[in-house]
């Protein structure tokens, strides 16, 4: 069945950096965009980045644009999103979505002194 499996959220100080994986499973991940969407705690689930089948294109949330990178390896079926410089307020939790279809269980990311 389809899986997709989060890891890499934790506690970091403002101005960290943080490094999300995805591990897909169950279908042909190549032929899937990928997306990172993240929920804030009292707030609606929000599309953070996404990376077409073959990763020649990149799309971002303006509150994360020139931070944070999205990337695929479609060789080890991974999409992972570097993090850098990190504000409070990017503290949620953070899912991996495939084809605006599939859903992970999502990773916590705690962005605090």
């Amino acid at each position: 069945q389809v899986q997709l499996v989060e890891s890499g959220g934790g506690l970091v100080q403002p101005g960290g950096s943080l490094r999300l994986s995805c591990a897909a499973s169950g279908f042909t991940f190549s032929s899937y965009a990928m997306s990172w969407y993240r929920q804030a705690p009292g707030k609606g689930r929000e599309l953070v980045a996404t990376v077409t089948t073959m990763g020649t294109s990149t799309n971002y949330a303006d509150s994360v644009k020139g931070r944070f990178t999205i990337s695929r390896d479609n060789a080890k079926d991974t999409v992972y999103l570097q993090m850098k410089s990190l504000k409070p307020e990017d503290t949620g939790v953070y899912y991996c979505n495939a084809g605006f279809r599939y859903w992970g269980q999502g990773t916590l990311v705690t962005v605090s002194e």
